[in-house]
């Protein structure tokens, strides 16, 4: 009788007793390598979500397009097909419909990685992450790829006509077509996963890349040419389905705002860094790194494009408006 008395006390305590959290999973897909800047910013949100939840958020990385490549992992993450994902910023007008996103890969808009992480924590930057509600995502975080520079197979790109006639990859999107239709380039569309096969089977002549890209992807065994000429950053944006989003406690949907918001700039900083020694790396690798000698010229040609997208959406005026000011101080 005793040993059954006890039995039904144990058993009232355990009926009484909190049940243990499950561990909630969230699936992060991205099209990057895992020596990517895209990567890196991903694990830094892992890491910061896990530590403002105790432990309680587990964000499972799904990199080297393992899920897709960077269209498809964005598709995915509207779909509810996985929970979240980090895409270039340059497909949210493509991909989602909202033109604002365009104002991020406006030319010359911006000349130093650290007025870029002051620019992507804006008010206006903001206002581009909420504008993402209405089309059933949650936008939660911008980082960085590396300011983009001009990788060639046919010789060294100096000078604004070097740049006729080469077929040059892009992402297909009015804006970026605009761009290097302005300087006498033939644009063409390739997927990222695509690049390498492209440039090695010359249905492209040379991209438009990061450095670190440049390094990961091995695009510098099919080309040898690295003109520096620092037309616009690749910011990335890391965004959860809304739906999901909203069926989370609210601590963990918090923790994953403040999340999103405070690894921006050290992401930034960080990106800075790699770039510089990926830099290093292609030298060693045979890569010439040459400085473009027309900017000035450049940069006249794509005053009428940043116009011309100004005055496509109030909130991208209000973007060029804020990174002026930075430019400024």
């Amino acid at each position: 009788m005793r040993s059954l008395a006890l039995v039904a006390v144990g058993a009232a305590l355990l009926a009484g007793a909190p049940a243990q959290a499950e561990t909630i999973k969230v699936k992060l897909a991205h099209a990057a390598s895992s020596s990517h800047p895209f990567n890196k910013l991903c694990e830094m949100f892992r890491d910061d979500v896990a530590k403002r939840t105790g432990g309680k958020v587990e964000v499972q990385i799904f990199g080297d397009r393992q899920l897709g490549d960077d269209r498809q992992v964005l598709e995915a993450t509207v779909a509810g097909t996985i929970d979240a994902s980090l895409a270039s910023s340059v497909l949210f007008s493509l991909v989602v419909k909202q033109p604002a996103f365009d104002a991020l890969q406006l030319p010359f808009l911006i000349s130093t990685y650290q007025n870029l992480g002051e620019l992507l924590v804006s008010p206006p930057a903001m206002a581009m992450l909420a504008k993402l509600d209405a089309v059933g995502l949650k936008g939660l975080s911008f980082g960085e790829a590396g300011e983009r520079h001009f990788l060639s197979s046919k010789g060294p790109v100096r000078k604004i006509e070097d740049f006729q006639g080469l077929k040059t990859r892009i992402v297909p999107v009015p804006l970026h077509k605009a761009i290097w239709e302005a300087v006498g380039a033939k644009p063409v569309g390739v997927a990222y996963g695509e690049v390498y096969t492209s440039m090695q089977t010359k249905v492209i002549d040379a991209v438009e890349f990061n450095i670190s890209s440049v390094e990961t992807e091995n695009l510098w065994e099919t080309a040898k040419y690295l003109s520096l000429t620092g037309h616009y950053f690749w910011p990335g944006v890391i965004t959860y389905n809304k739906a999901k989003f909203d069926a989370l406690p609210k601590d963990v949907q918090q923790a994953m705002i403040q999340a999103g918001h405070d690894i921006t700039i050290a992401h930034v900083a960080y990106v800075e860094k790699a770039e510089g020694e990926s830099a290093e790396r292609l030298k060693q690798k045979g890569v010439q790194i040459v400085k473009f000698e027309e900017l000035a010229q450049m940069r006249a040609r794509m005053k009428p494009i940043i116009e011309k997208w100004s005055a496509k959406d109030p909130l991208i005026a209000q973007f060029v408006a804020e990174a002026n000011k930075l430019e400024k101080q």
